[in-house]
């Protein structure tokens, strides 16, 4: 089996030193991976990922994110759900129904085989409250970015425990939906799935624009 045990023994609260090469060649040897072999991911290894997603840093330190694995008993359920709200605004978009139908079939598989899924989601439970709507999105938005660093964080440490997986926004389009079908508690507002497993070929290598198009000095 897949196995790091490096990860599994880390110190969380002293925080065991990576040399710098080999953090970097981690960072950037990370891929979005959609195709999994059948091994399943443990328990114990979702746990460990977990651990080191809710290490990333967080506006007042109140650490908004919540994680919620998805059942293999929920995930038929969830499926048909979201596709069938997907369904209904791609087509009140006017995109063609084979294309519609054909993303659908794709999500459908992506969440009915993948060996695991976790659901990311944000609450806003313990954030600050303001008297003004200006200050209340900025508290909102900080949320949203530490809810996305604790996901960095997961992808990075699935990539480095020889995992592969993809962050799904879909989430997103259809909160309602997610939050019904997984009897979510009222607060908790999903982001984004992460789906885990061991890859299944090589990863789609994707060009990332020049640096010196998204910088300025």
């Amino acid at each position: 089996m897949n196995t790091n045990p490096s990860l599994a023994t880390l110190d969380w609260h002293r925080g065991d030193a990576v040399p710098a090469a080999s953090f970097i060649a981690t960072l950037r040897g990370r891929h979005s991976i959609r195709r999994y072999t059948e091994e399943p991911v443990s328990a114990e290894l979702i746990e460990t990922l977990l651990r080191v997603a809710i290490q990333a840093p967080s506006a007042h330190n109140r650490q908004p994110w919540r994680f919620h694995r998805i059942l293999d008993s929920e995930r038929v359920d969830l499926a048909n759900a979201m596709a069938a709200r997907l369904r209904q605004d791609r087509v009140g978009d006017g995109d063609p129904i084979a294309a519609v139908e054909a993303d659908l079939a794709r999500s459908y598989a992506r969440m009915t085989t993948s060996p695991a899924i976790i659901l990311v989601s944000l609450s806003m439970q313990d954030m600050d409250r303001y008297r003004d709507a200006r200050r209340n999105q900025a508290e909102y938005l900080m949320a949203v970015q530490s809810v996305a660093m604790a996901g960095q964080n997961l992808l990075l440490a699935a990539h480095a425990s020889g995992l592969g997986a993809c962050w799904v926004a879909a989430p997103l389009f259809c909160p309602d939906t997610v939050a019904a079908v997984l009897n979510l508690p009222p607060d908790w507002q999903p982001q984004g799935m992460i789906t885990l497993g061991y890859p299944e070929g090589a990863a789609t290598i994707r060009s990332r624009h020049p640096l010196e198009a998204c910088t300025r000095s």
